[in-house]
């Protein structure tokens, strides 16, 4: 399972360098599943994976002037507010076993799991749809929109440990009006502070297996590496869908393997 999952890892590199997002949302259950890690620890690595990968992918964006720093702070401090309260304050009050219906135990990995899939399945309707015109705004509302956005982003971010690129991106681009390729950049960069921020709150209070950390955290960068070399040759527009579909999958078989099986 450890190899299916070193396997995994790379697609979560290639996805983020080739679209800016959508990997991150693959580390949790690749961590849970394949390498059997305590979901609430998965959610600490997938911080640390997803951070260095997504800071490796922004390089090449930003040697290319494709980030735009200004938009990288507006979105990326809500974020990182939000992450720092919420994995310092939120996830500790989150009790071991939530509550009991009969037989069944919603513990807080299952928790954790359900929102995660219910995330997956957000994340894969928004991949899977065609890209529709956003009405034209404000500036002053489209930076306040911009900047709920981020705050939203970072809870999520603090709780399973995705990147959330999926969000970031549809807002960089219709509500700030930044263009396609500079988005994907400018996303790289803010998850990549977000969750290096968010595992940086809670590291302490976690035993870290550095090891297999980086091991699969370098698999991570080398499949970022690839994927932004593709994006020059092919239209991550194309390939969004069907990603999508994969992670609506994903998604539907967490639900099913925590709730029935």
């Amino acid at each position: 399972m450890e190899i299916i999952g070193y396997a995994a890892s790379v697609l979560i590199g290639i996805s983020l360098g080739l679209i800016g997002g959508g990997g991150s949302i693959l580390t949790v259950p690749v961590l849970v599943y394949l390498f059997g890690l305590d979901t609430l620890l998965a959610t600490e690595y997938s911080l640390f994976i997803v951070g260095i990968s997504s800071l490796a992918g922004s390089w090449s964006y930003f040697k290319k002037g494709m980030v735009s720093c200004k938009t990288a702070l507006v979105f990326g401090l809500p974020s990182v507010i939000s992450i720092f309260l919420t994995r310092t304050y939120l996830l500790p009050l989150i009790p071991e076993e939530i509550f009991r219906i009969q037989s069944f135990t919603v513990t807080r990995n299952i928790f954790l799991l359900l929102i995660f899939a219910g995330l997956m399945i957000l994340a894969s309707y928004k991949m899977i749809r065609a890209d529709r015109p956003a009405e034209p705004l404000e500036s002053k509302n489209n930076i306040l929109l911009a900047t709920r956005q981020g705050s939203i982003v970072g809870v999520l971010t603090g709780l399973v440990g995705a990147g959330g690129g999926f969000m970031i991106i549809p807002a960089l681009v219709n509500l700030l009006k930044i263009p396609i390729k500079t988005a994907i950049g400018t996303s790289l960069v803010i998850i990549s502070f977000n969750s290096l921020i968010g595992f940086s709150s809670s590291v302490n209070n976690t035993k870290i297996n550095w090891n297999l950390l980086l091991s699969i955290t370098g698999i991570a960068v080398t499949g970022i590496i690839i994927g932004s070399q593709l994006s020059k040759k092919m239209d991550g527009k194309v390939l969004k869908p069907v990603f999508g579909w994969f992670i609506l999958v994903m998604g539907i078989y967490i639900i099913i393997k925590e709730i029935f099986l």
